[in-house]
C-alpha cells in the first residue's frame, strides 16, 4: 500500500509503554508517516504508580481538528485508543467523518473494560457512547470483557466457540463491519485472535503467557494496524501482531524491574521484517 498519513488518537502517558508511547514508534517502523492527537497528559500510566500527574486536553480538540481542516490536512488511516470521556468519543467521532482521504480506514481500540470490568472511570453511559464509534469504525479490536459490554452480553471466564460466535454476531450487529477479536482462548494454555467479516470468520491461536504486562493492548493493536496498512490483509495482520506480541512480553519476562510494560523496541526488528515480506 506503501507510505501512509496515520493519525492515531490516545493518552500520552509520558513513561509506562502504552498508549502513544507505543504507536508512535510501532505505526513508524511499518513504514508510515504517524501523526498524533492527544486526548490527555499523564506523567505516567495509572497501573501501579501512584501520585502521577494528569491533564485532561478535551477542550484543544476541536481547535486542533479545524486547524487541519483549515490547511485541508487528511489521513489515510485514523486509529483510536484509550478515550477518556463520552466529550472525546464525539469529537473522534467527527474527526473520522470529516479527516479521512479518500479510501481512508478507521480503527476503533475500544479500551475501557478488562477481565469483566470497566476501568474505574468509566460508566453505562460511556459504554453507550463507544457503542456510536464502533459502529462509525472500519475494523475495531475489542478483547471478551469489551465485546461483552459493547453488546450487552453476559461476561463469562470459561466459553466454548458457540459463546464467541454470539459474541461477533452482536458485535456486527451493533455496526461493527470488521472484528478483531483478541484474547481467544479455549484451553488453558493456548490463546488467540479471532478476524470475523464478511467473508466470515478465522481464527489463529497464539501461546498463551500467564504473565500480566501492562501496555500490550496497545502494542497488539498498534502492529496490526501497521501491518494492515501496509497492505496485509486483516488475518495476516492479526497474525503478525499477535505474533509480535507474544515476543515482546517473552523479551520482558525475565526482568523483574520492568513490571510497567514490555520492552517492545528491541523486537521492532522482528516486525519490520514481517512488513517487509509483503512486498517481497
Amino acid at each position: 500500500m506503501g507510505y501512509k498519513r496515520i493519525l492515531t488518537i490516545q493518552d500520552i502517558s509520558c513513561v509506562g509503554q502504552c498508549s502513544l508511547t507505543v504507536a508512535l514508534p510501532i505505526l513508524s517502523a511499518a513504514g508510515h508517516e504517524t501523526c498524533i492527537l492527544p486526548s490527555a497528559v499523564l506523567s505516567t500510566h495509572t497501573a501501579g504508580f501512584s501520585g502521577y500527574t494528569f491533564r485532561d486536553l478535551t477542550d484543544d480538540i476541536p481547535d486542533i481538528a479545524a486547524h487541519w481542516k483549515k490547511e485541508k490536512i487528511g489521513f489515510d488511516g485514523i486509529y483510536t485508543g484509550y478515550l477518556g470521556s463520552t466529550r472525546q468519543i464525539g469529537y473522534v467521532r467527527e474527526i473520522i467523518g470529516s479527516l479521512g482521504n479518500k479510501g481512508s480506514v478507521s480503527f476503533v481500540d475500544p479500551a475501557m473494560a478488562d477481565n469483566g470490568k470497566l476501568y474505574p472511570a468509566f460508566d453505562d453511559e460511556y459504554v453507550k457512547e463507544m457503542v456510536t464509534l464502533v459502529s462509525a469504525a472500519d475494523i475495531i479490536l475489542p478483547n471478551i470483557t469489551e465485546a461483552c459490554f459493547l453488546t450487552g452480553t453476559e461476561y463469562k471466564e470459561r466459553y466454548d466457540e458457540e459463546y464467541i460466535d454470539l459474541l461477533l454476531k452482536r458485535l456486527r450487529s451493533v455496526g461493527a463491519k470488521t472484528v478483531i477479536l483478541t484474547g481467544v482462548g479455549y484451553s488453558e494454555d493456548a490463546t488467540g485472535v479471532l478476524v470475523y467479516d464478511d467473508k466470515g470468520k478465522a481464527y489463529y491461536q497464539h501461546k498463551k503467557i500467564s504473565k500480566n504486562s501492562h501496555g500490550t493492548g496497545d502494542v497488539y493493536a498498534s502492529a496490526f494496524v501497521g501491518a494492515y496498512m501496509s497492505g496485509m490483509n486483516a488475518y495476516d495482520a492479526a497474525k503478525t501482531a499477535a505474533d509480535f506480541t507474544v515476543r515482546t512480553i517473552e523479551n520482558t519476562i525475565d526482568d523483574e524491574g520492568h513490571w510497567y510494560g514490555v520492552k517492545f523496541e528491541p523486537v521492532l526488528p522482528y516486525y519490520i521484517e514481517q512488513i517487509k515480506k509483503i512486498d517481497a
